[in-house]
């Protein structure tokens, strides 16, 4: 068997075995295939596709790459959740202590933002001293002890996934629907997930701009996850306003525990009771959506999700007294209030062009090398399909450099749009 046959096959549109992928990923772990050929392959996929078939042999190939994890003495079904990636997104921190809090244990493993969409792991970053480069055994003693984790990806874990991913990232190959599906499921499924919940966005602050692209997608990742013998559930769910009002890492966290104590953006809130209310269907804590969005909302209500983000902050080395006290986290040189320059109904409110500015002011990265500041990003006060009053407030500015400051404040304020008439709110689910 010769890699190149492999690539010569699917650039003829001729369905590969199992066998020829398992041969192709581990040849290219071992360095046997060469990242020109590699590269080769993924444009052959992007432009030719795979069935569900082959696409869940390359998620399996890839997920049995390197380490995986089994959880099977820690918890009775290892549940997970994962999110496509937009703008305001902090539904992890909310979300792991709440369904913890009803019993059920999560362990998960989390990214870092990278361009307009933020990433999990920097925002906990923002709470000092939490860790989030847990070993495997750090991992499993804290399921087991306090059933919540919130931790990084450990790089023994799925590496053909690392490799194929930087070269899809400089060859034009990320936007390929079956290696986005792999790239997602292999993960999950070398973290031993059994039973999973995905949250697929779509919309203009989303990796999936239409629904019909987020519907194949979702449908795609389910159909591996079946293939697969796991339990998955896919929420198709809208990107195109931020999530919440919070964009920035420290500001999305005060967000995220004011959720957690029952508070928070109404649409945040509703968002994080629909996807607990999955999990804990998922994994058997719940007898239907209904139950489980009740024993949600009692977590919150009666303070114990917040108490297991405390325990959950503390077991990893974090700070508590910021959770305790969130004026603790550092302020910007600069806060401004922008006002509305118009009466009228907000038509839109651009997500991508929101996370953008956050990025200029520093709240995220351009590229990997890049640091963050924890401090700075905005606050968008509407939401689509709210009225305002020229000079009402719009959305406030934290930054540190006021030339920043005045970019991320034209682009903001370009990202609003206004109607005279009456503008229907966005759903917050699609399917």
């Amino acid at each position: 068997m010769r890699a190149v046959d492999i690539i010569i096959k699917k650039r003829d549109k001729i369905e590969l075995t199992r066998e020829e992928i398992e041969f192709f990923i581990k040849g290219f772990v071992a360095g046997d295939v060469p990242d020109y050929q590699a590269s080769s392959f993924a444009m052959a996929v992007m432009l030719n596709g795979m069935t569900p078939r082959e696409t869940t042999d390359l998620t399996l190939a890839m997920a049995y790459s390197g380490d995986t994890l089994d959880l099977s003495d820690v918890v009775d079904l290892a549940v997970d959740k994962h999110s496509s990636g937009g703008v305001g997104d902090k539904t992890s921190i909310t979300v792991l202590p709440t369904v913890a809090a009803c019993g059920l244990p999560v362990g998960k493993m989390s990214g870092r933002g990278l361009g307009f969409s933020g990433g999990t792991l920097d925002k906990l970053e923002s709470i000092p001293g939490y860790r989030v480069d847990l070993t495997t055994e750090e991992f499993k003693k804290q399921l087991k002890e306090i059933g919540a984790v919130l931790t990084g990806q450990s790089l023994a874990l799925a590496p053909a996934d690392g490799k194929l991913y930087a070269l899809r990232d400089v060859t034009g190959t990320v936007p390929s629907t079956p290696l986005i599906a792999s790239s997602i499921m292999c993960k999950k499924i070398a973290a031993g997930a059994q039973a999973i919940v995905l949250d697929v966005k779509t919309g203009l602050g989303a990796f999936m701009q239409t629904l019909d692209e987020a519907r194949v997608l979702a449908n795609l990742m389910v159909d591996i996850g079946r293939l697969a013998g796991r339990e998955v559930v896919a929420l198709l769910s809208d990107m195109n306003q931020p999530l919440g009002h919070a964009v920035g890492n420290s500001l999305e966290v005060v967000e995220a525990i004011e959720t957690l104590k029952g508070g928070g953006p109404h649409d945040f809130r509703e968002h994080c009771l629909h996807v607990c209310a999955h999990l804990l269907v998922l994994g058997k804590r719940a007898k239907d959506l209904n139950d489980g969005r009740a024993k949600a909302e009692k977590a919150m209500a009666d303070g114990s999700a917040f108490e297991k983000f405390r325990v959950l902050v503390t077991a990893q080395g974090g700070d508590v007294s910021y959770v305790d006290d969130t004026s603790k986290f550092p302020k910007t040189k600069f806060v401004e209030m922008v006002l509305s320059p118009t009466d009228g109904s907000i038509s839109q409110i651009q997500a991508r062009s929101v996370g953008e500015a956050s990025v200029i002011l520093g709240g995220g990265r351009a590229k990997k090398s890049d640091s963050i500041d924890h401090a700075v990003g905005l606050v968008i006060h509407h939401k689509v399909g709210d009225t305002v009053k020229k000079g009402e407030p719009l959305f406030t500015i934290h930054a540190n450099d006021e030339s920043k400051l005045v970019e991320a404040r034209e682009m903001t304020l370009a990202a609003h749009r206004f109607s005279t008439d009456v503008v229907q709110p966005l759903p917050l689910f699609y399917d």
